[in-house]
Order: structure tokens, then C-alpha cells, then sequence
């Protein structure tokens, strides 16, 4: 069925939200958003804590409730960039059922995948059948998006979903039409970074990809835009799920008269390439991707990363004016900063309390069907983007931006968008 959805939903920043002034993430070096969050008169509500399934009690904003779901790592190697996503969606979650805007509850279903590709079907599976579950935030990893995404555009009722990270160039391509993406994909990622690196002066880059989606296509992007700016390259896969001693490849890079590394793969691994690579004696820059950018890098790696940069589709939430709001509501209901796509996973969040408001409004039936119908629609002005969906569930890339951060010390810092500096 179509909803009776208004054909346009212009929103300021926590639209569904609103309320509070605070929000922040796992990890230095975070990532925010590109708009105002109004805050007047609002209440940060308490910390938040896990919830799923089923309905609330009355409460502000009337007592029907709808469910939405999230999928990614909560457990892992990987687990801080899930952690990071789950927290930005129970923020604004938590701020709409508290802001007493609206005429409905929400709660949060949240499913371990681990970001593995052999796992997620379970989580996703547990999310599509689950009959008020009616749209979810994820899948956060590109290989679990390439291994599930079919499962939930093939559900009875398709199921409605928002990746906030999964990069991967080709998802975009796979004809999935329940399937959305809010940030800058690694076709734009890479070859914004290829060009900074080509612009700095790098000469000869050693690629290194961990074989995963998300790995292989960022690292495939970086490579082919370096040879295109006449940069050599040296490009090699270590798979990241077996690959426990960096010490040989370290070497080789060293060996390879490489003034520069990529590592496309994520944070638990080039941990420990970084380390590998400091007793290899390397001198180069050290640059990785998004899946890197985290906590779990920066702890692990200790003073090896120091210095390594990291390109992101993501902003920088620790300077965006747009998302002082967030950062600080973040920060009250977390105790410590937003991580790596906390921002991201807050707007995705938002954009279906904002469609789902609008089905309400309009007098429509709230389902997964007029969901899907409502974000063919929407146009969002989020805190990292103004989200309008493509016909192919990307948003419009002169929407986006890729940034560039540096490890200083143990603290991811945002240096700014990387097309603008040399």
C-alpha cells in the first residue's frame, strides 16, 4: 500500500529529538553532523539502556508504540563502530520519546551481528521476522550488507533500512529498493583520498586491503586514482580474519621504497599493522580508511599510530557547530564522546521518527510498506547532511563531504575536509 506520506518533510537537525542539549560517543576523533539541534526547553533524559521488541507505556506523546530495529557489531574485534552506531540511534530514539513531540513511542531492537558476514543473516533474520520491528538502522558493515540486504528487501513486507556507515561502492548497484545510505560511498572516499595523497607528494604508495567489501573496494578506489595521478603503487591482500602477524608485510612495505601506506580494512587490524610497522622501521605515511577511525585503534595501537591519518565520509562532530547540541546530550547519556558514525547512526534514527511522524500526522497506517514509501520522499536536514534519497538509496553526493583526520597522541583530531587541504 502507499502511505499518505506529505511529499516533502523538511526537518532542523533532531528532527525526531529534539529535546536535550547533549550527545556524544565512544572515542576521540568523532564524527558529527551538519545542522542545528533545537534544544529549547528540553530534557535530557537519563542514560539510556538496551531495550527491544514489543511497546511502551503512555507516557508524553501518547502511549502507540512502533519498534525500530539495528544491526551491526556489538561484540568483536569490531565491535566499537556497532557500539558507537547503536548509541547515536538510542540518543535520538530516547530524546523523541521524551520531547513529548509526537504521538507515539520508540524502542530500539538491536541484533549482534559481530560484523561478520557468516553471522548477520541470524540478527537479520531475527529483525525481519519480528513483526514490529517496521525499519532498521544498518547494516553497519559492508560484507554483512552484501550477505543480508537481500533478506530484508525480499521480506513480507520488505523491511525498510538505513545503513549510516557500510561504504561499499557497489551496494548502491545491487537493485536492493528497501536498502538507504546516508553517507559518502568509497568510490568518493578513496579517490578524494588518492588525490590528497597525490597532491602531498607521495610518489609511491603501498596499498595494503584486509579482502573484505569494505577493505578491498576503498583500497581498489585508492589504488586505481593514484595510478591515474601518476603515482606508483604497489597493491597486496592480507586477509584480516586470519592475518595475526603484520611483521612480513611490514617489512615488505618497507622494503618497497614506499613513501606512503593504505590500509583499507578496520580498527583491531591496523592496530596491529601500526605496531608492525613501527618495528619495521617505517618512515612513511601511514593513512587507513573510515573502518579505522576509532577507539579501538587509537588504544590498541598505543604510540604506533601515533601520526596515521584517516580519511572519512563522516564529520567531525567535535567542531561542527551543527552538532555542539549533540555532542553534549551524547556526552550526558554516555559519559564520554561520540565515536565513528554516532552522528550518523543519530540522523538515520531521526529520519524515520520524522517519517513515521509524518504517516501519523497525515492520518495514515504506520507499516513497514508506508515507511518505505515515506523515505522515497523525505528530505531531512540532519546534523551531518540534508538526507534526500536517490532512486537508488543514495543521498545526492554534493550532500556529503569526506573528511580527514590524525591520530595526535592517542586523539583522533579533525583536520577538515581533505579537498581543501595540502
Amino acid at each position: 500500500m502507499r502511505s499518505r506520506f506529505p511529499t516533502t518533510v523538511v526537518v532542523f537537525a533532531a528532527a525526531g529529538a529534539l529535546a536535550l542539549a547533549g550527545c556524544s560517543s565512544s572515542g576521540g576523533g568523532s564524527k558529527g553532523g551538519k545542522t542545528g539541534l533545537n534544544t529549547g526547553g528540553a530534557t535530557t533524559p537519563a542514560a539510556p539502556s538496551s531495550s527491544s521488541g514489543g511497546g511502551l507505556g503512555a507516557g508524553n506523546g501518547g502511549s502507540t508504540s512502533y519498534t525500530l530495529g539495528f544491526i551491526g557489531a556489538l561484540s568483536g574485534a569490531n565491535a566499537q563502530l556497532g557500539i558507537n552506531e547503536k548509541q547515536g540511534a538510542q540518543l535520538a530514539i530516547d530524546q523523541a520519546n521524551a520531547s513529548g513531540k509526537y504521538k507515539f513511542k520508540l524502542t530500539l531492537d538491536s541484533q549482534d551481528s559481530e560484523g561478520d558476514p557468516a553471522k548477520a543473516p541470524a540478527a537479520a533474520t531475527a529483525l525481519t521476522s519480528n513483526s514490529k520491528v517496521l525499519g532498521v538502522i544498518g547494516p553497519a558493515f559492508s560484507g554483512e550488507s552484501l550477505a543480508v540486504n537481500k533478506s530484508f528487501c525480499n521480506a513480507t513486507p520488505p523491511m525498510p533500512i538505513i545503513t549510516a556507515s557500510a561504504s561499499n561502492a557497489t551496494l548502491q548497484q545491487q537493485g536492493w529498493k528497501c536498502w538507504h545510505r546516508i553517507i559518502a560511498n568509497d568510490n568518493v572516499e578513496g579517490a578524494q583520498g588518492a588525490d590528497w595523497l597525490a597532491r602531498t607528494g607521495a610518489k609511491k604508495v603501498f596499498v595494503l586491503n584486509d579482502l573484505s567489501a569494505y577493505g578491498k573496494g576503498v583500497a581498489d578506489t585508492m589504488s586505481a586514482e593514484l595510478k591515474k595521478k601518476g603515482v606508483a603503487v604497489v597493491t597486496q591482500g592480507a586477509d584480516g580474519t586470519t592475518t595475526k602477524n603484520y611483521g612480513p608485510i611490514a617489512q615488505q612495505i618497507v622494503s618497497s621504497g614506499a613513501d606512503a601506506m593504505f590500509y583499507g580494512g578496520y580498527d583491531a587490524q591496523a592496530a596491529l599493522l601500526a605496531q608492525a610497522l613501527q618495528s619495521a622501521g617505517f618512515k612513511g605515511r601511514a593513512v587507513s580508511g573510515n573502518g579505522a577511525l576509532d577507539t579501538t585503534f587509537t588504544k590498541n595501537a598505543g604510540p604506533a599510530g601515533y601520526n596515521w591519518y584517516f580519511t572519512c565520509g563522516c564529520q567531525d562532530s567535535s567542531k561542527a557547530p551543527e552538532s555542539k547540541a549533540f555532542v553534549a546530550a551524547y556526552k550526558k547519556a554516555y559519559k564520554q564522546d561520540p565515536g565513528t558514525y554516532s552522528p550518523e547512526a543519530y540522523d538515520a534514527a531521526n529520519v524515520f521518527v520524522t517519517v513515521i511522524n509524518g504517516i501519523v500526522s497525515s492520518g495514515g497506517t504506520v507499516d513497514r510498506t508506508s515507511i518505505l514509501d515515506g523515505l522515497s520522499k523525505v528530505d531531512y536536514k540532519g546534523i551531518t547532511a540534508e538526507i534526500k534519497f536517490l532512486s537508488n538509496g543514495e543521498v545526492n553526493a554534493s550532500n556529503l563531504k569526506v573528511n580527514l583526520f590524525q591520530d595526535q597522541k592517542g586523539t583522533d583530531v579533525g583536520l577538515g575536509d581533505i579537498n581543501t587541504l595540502n
